[in-house]
């Protein structure tokens, strides 16, 4: 047994295993991988070994469609049949509503290539008269979809990694991890049988890796207390039965092949054939989180009691929808442990706070994903970068407030939330309000309509009492629509303020501040009372962070970025600190983003609110050109609350946004609120701003801005410093230009907007995909943005969008269509 390592996978479930290969294929040949039992002794003996292949996240289709192809070449490779049935996925749909869910599903899987065909009622009874159909209204239908068998494909995984080099252990253990400050050094134990049970034998041996990556499925919990880190991966139970040989189906298969995989998400379930009987699985209400606290040594390959009861409704809708079924008796059931995260993405990536430690965890559908999250994760280990960008599934994604109680809470939501319909505009209760700025109440008062970023509630329009938003979601424009247009409006108009007291905001000072910002972001350092934008790199040089930076002073900064990613942005700033501190001096990096909140002001009428409550020797002046220009920032007095405010609008208008003490804020909500009344002040929610920015073109971090574009490929070449070096900026010009991004005016479909995951078409041909999309009021119409090869990035240049089924006119126009000499941001007065 190696006992000096390059890299270290614990856990033998498919997810570890494909990790494992993927490391040693990608050339690191001194990989060892850790079972404390038996390889597939954890939710993957028990899954079901679906393999869904296209899902409403862009990375996470990649990662599902990576492993739909990966699993069919493991035979020719290992020898081992995989048993992978390719029998296709039936999404079936009850109501309007499930078909127009299924369009927009349609639009991620044709941006990633994944193939999929309508059928109508009637197509679906000819090819399956099994089917009951006359309730339907369609289905969408995934030919190279199927079904795999969890603990072959694991099987052959390990046997490909055994051939590339790699050393697994079984009934070994890891009780303990210690970063040594260039390995870590995990001490195992041997685990024995004893009395039908596991327990640790006397044998222990520590085991020193350059890179650990833990996949220990269940177990996340104790592999979080062992690292000291939090993590919201914890199980739920997730029910699914065999039954008895079903005749009416034995007939059929004599001459026709497999039934595909049949999804009936109006009944919260899934059926596929087994040994000439039917599979029912289900995601049904009520299911409990499990093993909050960590896995009982005792629970081994083990189930829980089937819980009927909860299930009763799926069973009886399986009846209805394959009568034949009807009178099959149950032959076996499964009650088991299914791992899952608040957001029902797995956490993969570094680990917070640690160095060479990754996380593999939280698989809801791990045997779907184990493939494609080894291979992109080793891309991420061994070329310091994914192919795609895997920040949606960031460990780090989840900040630090996170609570056990919060987890499992979310978790249960998530797992009940599976086949419900996903409205883009969705907005799930579970576990909220928790984190709240003082002013919620008074928003709440008004009439706020709220939305969750990394657990803050912020407002996302404002209705009249008695609205409900839940029920005015749609794959359209929603009930919320006209009044997101109203805000939109006001700002555009008049005067309107949101609350973005969500955004992160460190302050970085000390001797190296200087050096090292210079080096760590692209654009050049403003000067001090000014600010700049400007983006951190990652060491490939695609866009890891967007940053509004404020000189305080010489070796003062205040950096401002995306609310919804705190400890991500957090973390990567503080290790590139540290790494940098013994060439460029000193830095310190405080979070301060719970101390400050922000209102953002804006409109044509934003300065004669904030003139009522500035206290200034000259009133008229302060707000002026000359004494505080646009972009930069000073501290002013509003009343009697100090602020630091930065002559900014993401909006594209005249406009400020104010950082006060977030003790003082319903003080200074009370105060502007006053003062703008008879200027028609509005409150704004999130919606109405970000079509605002989409006028303006303003990328956003996570739609346009992300780690598989640069920024120069997000066209804002005026943002990145050619005359100086800084980290990724070799890697960035290595790159090239490999697409563009574009704002483009939509003539979509009446009473739609795109939502920013359509495909975008040159003709017959598809070229790229949206990543916004919204409604524009200066405009009138449906806008855009989004990639497409640099040839067509050209104003005028007119393409497609693909929404509902159609192919919609569109046409790219110019930068910052709106204003685009932003006379109105710059209005002096």
């Amino acid at each position: 047994m190696k006992t000096h390592i390059k890299a270290l996978v614990v856990g033998g479930g498919a997810v570890g295993t494909a990790i494992a290969y993927h490391l040693a294929k990608a050339g690191w040949d001194d990989v060892v991988l850790l079972e404390r039992d038996e390889l597939t002794s954890g939710s993957t003996w028990h899954a079901a070994g679906l393999l869904p292949l296209f899902n409403m996240s862009y990375a996470t289709t990649h990662i599902h469609k990576y492993s739909v192809e990966f699993y069919k070449s493991l035979e020719e490779e290992t020898g081992l049949n995989a048993g992978f049935a390719v029998v296709g996925n039936l999404r079936m749909a009850q109501t309007d509503a499930r078909m127009d869910e299924y369009m927009l599903y349609a639009s991620t899987a044709e941006t990633c290539d994944v193939p999929f065909e309508w059928l109508t009622p009637a197509q679906i009874k000819t090819r399956w008269p099994l089917i009951r159909t006359d309730d339907l209204k369609g289905a969408l239908y995934h030919a190279t979809d199927g079904y795999i068998n969890p603990a072959d494909v694991t099987m052959a995984m390990a046997k490909g990694a055994r051939q590339r080099g790699v050393e697994i252990i079984r009934k070994m253990q890891v009780d303990a991890y210690h970063w040594n400050g260039d390995a870590w050094e995990v001490t195992c134990t041997k685990m024995v049988e004893k009395g039908g049970n596991l327990v640790p034998s006397d044998e222990q041996v520590v085991i020193t890796a350059e890179h650990v990556v833990t996949a220990t499925g269940n177990h996340a919990q104790r592999t979080a207390r062992q690292l000291g880190i939090k993590m919201p991966a914890i199980p739920v139970e997730h029910q699914f039965i065999v039954m008895e040989q079903d005749p009416a189906l034995v007939e059929f298969r004599k001459d026709q092949p497999e039934h595909p995989v049949i999804r009936d998400a109006d009944a919260q379930s899934y059926v596929r054939e087994e040994r000439g009987g039917w599979i029912l699985g289900i995601y049904e209400k009520e299911a409990p989180a499990r093993f909050e606290h960590g896995v009982p040594d005792s629970f081994r390959a083990d189930l829980f009691p089937l819980a009927l009861d909860r299930i009763e409704a799926q069973y009886l809708a399986m009846i209805h929808r394959i009568p034949s079924c009807g009178e099959s008796g149950l032959k076996d059931d499964f009650n088991g442990p299914i791992c899952y995260t608040p957001d029902g993405n797995p956490l993969v990536g570094p680990a917070p706070g640690l160095r060479n430690m990754w996380l593999a965890e939280g698989f809801s559908f791990g045997i779907t994903a184990a493939g494609g999250t080894g291979y992109y994760l080793a891309q991420m280990m061994v070329n310091g970068e994914a192919e795609i960008d895997m920040a949606s599934l960031d460990p780090k994604r989840f900040g630090s407030w996170i609570t056990t109680e919060y987890g499992a809470r979310k978790n249960e939501e998530c797992y009940d939330h599976v086949y419900t319909l996903h409205h883009p505009d969705e907005e799930r209760p579970a576990c909220r309000p928790l984190r709240t700025a003082p002013c919620y109440e008074r928003m709440k008062a008004a009439g706020a309509q709220f939305g969750c970023v990394n657990g803050w509630e912020r407002p996302n329009y404002f209705a009249p009492a008695g609205f409900s938003d839940h029920d005015a979601r749609s794959f359209k424009r929603g009930g919320w629509w006209q009044y997101a247009v109203d805000e939109a409006r006001a700002i555009r108009e008049g005067v309107g303020m949101i609350d973005a007291s969500a955004f992160t905001k460190h302050r970085v000072k000390g001797p190296g501040a200087t050096e090292f910002l210079d080096w760590f972001t692209c654009n050049k350092l403003p000067r001090v009372g000014r600010i700049n934008l400007t983006y951190a790199l990652t060491g490939a040089g695609t866009t890891r962070t967007e940053y509004t930076i404020v000189r305080e002073a010489e070796d003062e900064y205040y950096l401002v970025s995306s609310g919804a990613l705190t400890d991500y942005d957090g973390d990567f700033l503080r290790k590139a600190a540290q790494d940098k501190a013994g060439e460029f001096g000193y830095i310190e990096v405080q979070n301060v983003t719970t101390q400050y909140g922000v209102f953002a002001i804006s409109g044509p009428k934003s300065r004669d609110v904030l003139k009522k409550i500035i206290i200034d020797a000259d009133v008229d002046t302060a707000l002026s050109n000359k004494r505080f220009p646009w972009l930069s920032a000073q501290k002013i007095e509003l009343g009697m609350c100090p602020v630091d405010a930065i002559r900014v609008a993401y909006t594209g208008e005249l406009g400020w946004e104010l950082h006060h003490p977030i003790e003082m804020q319903n003080y200074l909500f009370d105060l502007i609120m006053a003062a703008g009344e008879e200027h028609g002040l509005k409150l704004v929610g999130a919606r109405a701003q970000n079509w605002l920015r989409q006028e303006k073109s303003y990328r956003a971090f996570g739609t346009e801005l992300g780690r598989d574009a640069t920024p120069l490929e997000a066209d804002l070449p005026r943002f990145v410093n050619m005359d100086k070096d800084y980290h990724g900026k070799a890697a960035m010009l290595d790159l090239g230009i490999r697409s563009k991004c574009v704002t483009l005016l939509i003539d979509a479909p009446k009473g739609a907007d795109p939502w920013g995951r359509e495909a975008l078409y040159d003709g017959d041909t598809r070229v790229g995909r949206l990543t916004s999309g919204g409604y524009s009021v200066a405009f009138g119409k449906s806008i855009g943005m989004g990639y497409v090869p640099t040839e067509l990035a050209c104003i005028g240049t007119k393409l497609k969008v693909r929404m509902f089924r159609e192919l919609w006119d569109a046409v790219v126009v110019e930068d910052s269509p709106y204003d685009p000499k932003n006379a109105s941001i710059r209005a002096d007065g």
